[in-house]
């Protein structure tokens, strides 16, 4: 049996790993393309699947505004973190996935 913390966490691997194709990562950072909407809406799914719709929801949402990458890059600036170099992909994609389990982590925690 998983925890709710354990389903979402493999709901989100699932979403950003196995179910996110090269179109996907390459424009979700754009809110007017549709692939922005198609990888929310597979995180919806999955996420509402492991947390209810009010999780699916509000993770889903959250995730989509992490996808645009600014949160990240203002992070990024704020601990001065390396965005050049061999180092900066793995830096960034390492951030986001931080962020996102923390949400999801947050509203398990936080959502009555």
């Amino acid at each position: 049996m998983l925890t709710p913390f354990e389903r979402g966490f493999v709901a989100n691997l699932v979403g950003d790993w196995l179910l996110q194709n090269d179109w996907m990562a390459r424009n979700k950072s754009n809110l007017l393309h549709p692939a922005a909407w198609v990888h929310t809406g597979i995180h919806f799914a999955l996420l509402t699947w492991a947390l209810g719709w009010q999780g699916g929801l509000v993770l889903a949402a959250v995730h989509l505004l992490l996808d645009t990458r600014l949160p990240l890059r203002w992070w990024q600036r704020f601990f001065r973190q390396t965005t050049n170099g061999p180092a900066a992909m793995a830096t960034a994609m390492w951030a986001d996935q931080a962020v996102h389990i923390a949400a999801i982590a947050a509203w398990v925690a936080l959502a009555p």
